[in-house]
């Protein structure tokens, strides 16, 4: 049996006053968990079927039990037909545990199978979205999409439905029953339930869906300020700030408790006033009240008020459950609606049809490209540019120029908003994905390595290399030697036997990216972890192999990129010089500017290498 999950359609969120907004909110969790619960409704009408028939076996024994004991009361009590019917109870009992274990099975399998379903969908769905969409999530976020808002999942589909289905057939199929015994006494039974759900209807109010979004910003501050706390632990106490650090992270904590405070408080002194108006002990205080006064009325017999006694107090149990729901309800419907958002996010253009074309050259333009971000800020305007082939173009500029972006935007991290990238005259939005990264590589400031060996690691570039490949791309990228230093070589594991720093890890990206062998290759500060021992070897690495390749680098320290071939210059998003290092110096203007702060910098940094001395 496969479920399969589907796509969400978009929803509108627009502007809103706030209590509309939480109005709206609510909505909107309604319309996603109705949508992304839309595959399992069919397969779970069986478990319901069940579940309802589950249901009645579990008031029918009391019934049975209800007649036997009319009989034992009876002035000639017929022994045999009592332990008929309390023979019949017994067996509906049975029939009914292994009904409702089948509807629980049944219900379980459906679960299990829409998770797996769901979570290809979202993976399926993850590889389509711009990889810039991911850096600005880690990976604890992207961890809860497929993990734990999936999870959350379970009780909307394994459960939901059927204590649902099971809160609704235990009261009517009682409450029809006792209506037959007498219809006075069962209107007063729905006092107790009446009160129920007016007590209930409050613990999922619109306020409390506010709280439990406050909670959830809390929790994430708690889990960010303990990635913090944990990772910059050496530092802090390096200097001294060891109770600072503590001291934010217990303030994420303390917050957080408040919020759970504020978030469950209201709802469990709800929840106490609505499980006490249901529990039996009430239940029975109203019906022997009701039951004596009626009785000495003469509205009916005494003997009348025992199925009150027997069946009326298991309509209790039966609605107590929807309460303890109510919590895993809320938390499904909230990850309902992230998933639904997930499903909204905008995906990179897929072509029409994917090129057959040779390997390209490596001609690189960008045409009145400009980029922003969705908060409105505009950080690249009207760009024209040529890379050509066998040459090194450097971008420099201010801290926010747009350089990263700009560079980011070949790969298609994202997708221009105006103008055009094209590469050999053919739009970057017409390849297919492993069409532009068998043309486009690049190596950033931030290395990610997989979780394996060094060899699967270089693999990723080029699953088909052998070992002599491996070896001159991680010569190449000066990483061979230290690669070799490790206890396996390379097999050795990435975060196991193989400790690399942060140099270490970017030489092993490049020496990646190298051996991708792309025709236009993508530096975005490549050498920015590089030790001073190593930076000139792989920066005469990279001239060496540049030869038919179209290569752009990006970089801060200007002294590493005076021998390119060409130099961009970026300020508030626009192109404003470009030549090389000598003719940009004696024009004057930004890059001259930005040349005596490095050389400042520089010098500084010597005197003091001095000093130590």
């Amino acid at each position: 049996m496969t479920v399969e999950a589907a796509p969400l359609p978009a929803a509108d969120t627009g502007n809103r006053t706030p209590r509309a907004h939480a109005k709206s909110r609510k909505q909107q969790e309604a319309q996603a968990r109705k949508e992304i619960l839309a595959p399992v409704r069919a397969p779970l009408l069986l478990a319901s079927l069940l579940m309802a028939v589950a249901a009645v076996g579990s008031v029918l024994p009391f019934l049975l039990i209800v007649e036997a004991c009319r009989e034992l009361l009876a002035d000639q009590a017929d022994s045999d037909r009592v332990w008929r019917l309390l023979t019949i109870a017994g067996i509906v009992l049975g029939v009914r545990a292994i009904v409702q274990a089948a509807a629980l099975t049944w219900s379980h399998l459906v679960d299990g199978s829409y998770q797996l379903s769901l979570r290809r969908l979202l993976a399926a769905k993850l590889t389509r979205v711009p990889l810039g969409w991911f850096d600005a999530r880690n990976s604890g976020e992207v961890k809860r999409f497929l993990q734990d808002d999936v999870e959350a999942l379970h009780y909307l589909v394994a459960h939901a439905r059927l204590e649902f289905v099971g809160a609704l057939v235990v009261p009517l199929f009682t409450l029809g029953y006792l209506c037959t015994v007498d219809w006075r006494l069962t209107l007063v039974l729905l006092l107790p339930i009446i009160a129920f759900a007016v007590l209930y209807s409050r613990i999922v109010d619109v306020d409390g869906r506010d709280r439990i979004v406050v909670y959830n910003r809390a929790e994430q501050r708690t889990r960010q300020a303990l990635i913090e706390f944990a990772d910059g632990i050496q530092v802090v106490r390096a200097f001294g700030q060891a109770g600072k650090a503590h001291s934010e992270f217990q303030a994420a904590v303390d917050h957080q408790a408040r919020s759970v405070d504020r978030m469950k408080t209201p709802i469990v002194k709800v929840q106490s006033a609505s499980d006490t108006v249901v529990m039996p002990v009430f239940v029975m205080l109203v019906v022997l009240v009701a039951g004596l006064a009626a009785t000495g009325w003469g509205w009916l017999e005494a003997l009348d008020v025992l199925p009150f006694l027997l069946v009326g107090l298991g309509i209790g149990s039966s609605l107590t459950g929807l309460g303890y729901g109510a919590q895993a309800l809320r938390s499904g419907g909230a990850a309902a609606l992230r998933l639904h958002e997930l499903q909204q996010t905008e995906e990179l253009r897929a072509p029409s049809e994917t090129g057959t074309a040779a390997a390209p050259s490596g001609v690189v333009r960008y045409e009145g490209v400009s980029f922003g971000y969705r908060d409105g800020h505009e950080v690249l305007r009207g760009v024209d540019l040529e890379l050509t082939p066998g040459t090194i173009t450097a971008l420099v500029g201010p801290s926010g120029s747009g350089k990263s972006t700009l560079a980011k935007l070949l790969p298609r991290f994202y997708d221009v908003g105006a103008g055009r990238i094209t590469i050999d005259g053919r739009d970057i939005r017409d390849f297919g994905t492993e069409e532009l990264y068998r043309a486009v590589g690049f190596v950033f400031q931030d290395v990610r390595l997989v979780r394996g060996s060094v060899r699967d690691n270089l693999l990723l570039a080029r699953p088909d290399a052998d070992d002599a490949a491996l070896e001159r791309a991680a010569r190449a990228a000066q990483i061979h030697d230290r690669i070799m230093a490790l206890p396996r070589g390379y097999d050795s594991e990435i975060g196991g036997d193989a400790s690399l720093s942060g140099g270490e890890a970017q030489r092993l990206s490049i020496a990646r990216a190298l051996l991708a062998d792309t025709p236009v290759l993508v530096l975005d500060e490549a050498t920015a972890f590089a030790d001073p021992e190593s930076e000139a070897a792989v920066q005469d690495a990279l001239a060496v192999l540049v030869a038919g390749r179209t290569v752009l680098v990006i970089a801060h320290r200007l002294h590493t990129i005076t021998g390119v071939d060409r130099i961009l210059v970026l300020e508030n998003g626009s192109l404003v010089e470009q030549g090389d290092h000598a003719s940009l110096r004696g024009a004057g203007g930004t890059y001259q500017r930005l040349w005596e702060i490095n050389e400042a910098a520089v010098g500084e940094l010597a005197m003091i290498e001095t000093d130590a001395r």
